[in-house]
């Protein structure tokens, strides 16, 4: 079943979520912001069917989240590395691991993040990039951004 494009939407959520929005999609950058690069090791790793994994692998390449890397040339064989893009989406598979230990694991978190440079466990919690502040959904207010189309589009908050 094809799913609903957001490509014309002007939404960044609708946007990233046309990128990453498939759940196989979010798995294989979680496991290669682990270290994980080769075929064989993300179908072993995610129990995915090999038409899946390259289709979203190819997806991945195609909007510059993984580089396609050769590694060895007879048979010619490839590395999926993560590009600057999509290291950066290691804050929202944090966000996403932080929700699902919160509210979907009962017996506590399976992984936890050790901050290396402390030493201890530790959580990440949003601040507030000009007074460092930390920040709840419910003290931030939608306002229009420069990229904004229609001012409609964004909901009054009251």
């Amino acid at each position: 079943m094809r799913r609903t494009s957001f490509e014309d939407m002007n939404c960044s959520i609708a946007q990233c979520l046309e990128v990453v929005g498939e759940w196989w999609t979010l798995l294989i950058v979680r496991d290669a912001l682990m270290g994980v690069t080769r075929f064989d090791d993300f179908r072993e790793r995610l129990g995915i069917a090999r038409n899946v994994l390259t289709q979203r692998l190819e997806h991945l390449v195609a909007h510059d989240i993984m580089a396609k890397v050769a590694y060895q040339e007879h048979p010619v064989r490839y590395d999926y590395r993560l590009t600057p893009k999509g290291r950066s989406l290691w804050l929202v598979l944090t966000a996403m691991r932080q929700w699902g230990d919160e509210w979907a694991a009962p017996d506590g978190p399976p992984v936890q993040s050790l901050h290396k440079t402390c030493g201890h466990v530790t959580v990440l919690e949003p601040v507030c990039s000009a007074c460092g502040e930390r920040v709840h959904g419910r003290d931030l207010r939608p306002v229009d951004g420069p990229g904004v189309r229609d001012a409609s589009m964004i909901p009054v908050v009251r």
